[in-house]
């Protein structure tokens, strides 16, 4: 299955780039090829500076080879050879009025063992709560069209996921997240059915939400407080995302894996936002727990 599933995950990337390029109107992605020294390699796409989004990249990876004693143990595999492919996505608008949105659809095969992982989660500068719902029911539907269980347990997931345990505060207002579906979960083509529903929900979703209020003027403090939450992202991403940490520990290509940070970002000490401010009902948002669906 493995050609099969790398395969799509590449035709995946060909589709969101398209689909991301037509609602942008002038941005367009540039594409470097790599090869990884110990097996494999991929497609890194980025978009910078188009009419909508600021940065942006859709990655696609097929690589092989042999994981050191250290990361076999602590991933808890039987092997040390392994096999991952798949599909990752940051987009950073450039209006504060746009979310940022991010999304990894991957398999990982280590020995005999083999599984799917990924998810869909949303960071907007600012919550809106008619943004959120629509997101989260898109999430529901794709879930829903397979397990029912899916998505409470996933949105579960994510929401003990993507937390920035320092800030005790949730990098955005969730959405899905799911790793190692393997074979207690359904048989290989079933769950990767799942995986690339999920994926194919991305763009259409996605490019609704930058439609929503893509035209509303900003103001510059509102532009200091998308850097504000910009600099949450960068937090996370460094300091706990899985994936940062998987490609960095395997001599992974640091320019695809770095990708998702944004431009720009910026941190104040110590700040607070003003009582009764948006920025303020944001902060009370991002929280475990909140039923948006």
């Amino acid at each position: 299955m493995r050609e099969t599933i790398a395969e799509g995950f590449r035709l995946l990337q060909d589709d969101i780039c398209g689909q991301l390029e037509a609602e942008d109107g002038s941005g367009r992605f540039k594409e470097d090829v790599w090869e990884r020294p110990g097996g494999g390699g991929g497609r890194t796409r980025v978009i910078v500076d188009g009419a909508m989004i600021e940065k942006g990249g859709v990655n696609f990876s097929a690589v092989h080879g042999i994981l050191s004693p250290t990361i076999q143990k602590a991933l808890e595999l039987p092997a040390p050879d392994f096999f991952a492919t798949g599909v990752s996505i940051v987009i950073h608008p450039k209006s504060p009025h746009v979310p940022i949105i991010h999304m990894n659809v991957r398999y990982f095969e280590a020995g005999e063992r083999w599984w799917f992982g990924g998810g869909i989660d949303l960071t907007p500068h600012y919550v809106v709560p008619e943004q959120a719902r629509f997101f989260h029911e898109r999430m529901k539907a794709t879930c829903d069209h397979h397990n029912a269980s899916y998505y409470p347990r996933f949105k579960l997931w994510a929401d003990d996921y993507f937390y920035i345990t320092h800030r005790k505060e949730t990098r955005g207002v969730g959405g899905i997240f799911f790793d190692r579906l393997g074979p207690e979960t359904a048989e290989c083509k079933a769950v990767h059915r799942f995986v690339m529903d999920v994926g194919n929900t991305f763009a259409p979703t996605y490019r609704h939400l930058m439609g929503m209020d893509r035209h509303l003027p900003h103001t510059e403090a509102e532009r200091q407080w998308q850097l504000l939450r910009r600099g949450r992202y960068v937090e996370f991403n460094l300091v706990y995302d899985r994936g940062t940490k998987f490609g960095l520990e395997t001599d992974g290509r640091i320019e695809s894996i770095l990708m998702s940070l944004p431009a720009l970002a910026a941190w104040e000490y110590d700040f607070r936002p003003a009582p009764g401010s948006r920025e303020e009902e944001t902060q009370s948002w991002l929280q475990k727990g909140v039923e948006w669906c």
